[in-house]
């Protein structure tokens, strides 16, 4: 019996992550898809490739985020097939999408970090003491 492939879970979540990221850059239909700044942050694909969280991070407004999320989510079976056309795989996996707060929680530490920060002098000022 040859070895089992363990890599085979990270190929499919990488072409999965390939294949919704070019369906949202130009072939999404739903208009509460269409209007919103989506990236596909990363997937993951359980071992039995039954399943893959597509995690996404959207810019806009809470309002927005959660209309753009039913919207994703009403594609999803739709994306199943396409992946698994473009993947040739026998059983394609379920998609569910999960927003990934990683970025938002990333610039709003930025923030914090850019107000605390101390204002560099600049070369035009004299030296103190001077």
């Amino acid at each position: 019996m040859p070895p089992r492939d363990t890599r085979r879970p990270d190929r499919v979540a990488e072409g999965i992550r390939m294949e919704v990221a070019t369906f949202l850059n130009g072939d999404v239909k739903d208009p509460r898809v269409r209007g919103a700044l989506i990236t596909v942050t990363a997937v993951e694909v359980t071992r039995d490739l039954g399943h893959a969280n597509v995690f996404v991070s959207i810019m806009g407004s809470d309002t927005e985020r959660a209309a753009t999320l039913e919207g994703l989510a009403s594609t999803a079976s739709y994306l199943r097939a396409r992946v698994g056309r473009a993947l040739q795989l026998r059983v394609a996996p379920e998609i569910a999408f999960r927003f990934d707060e990683s970025v938002a929680r990333a610039a709003r530490i930025e923030t914090l970090l850019a107000s605390v920060r101390p204002t560099e002098p600049s070369g035009d000022d004299p030296a103190p003491g001077a």
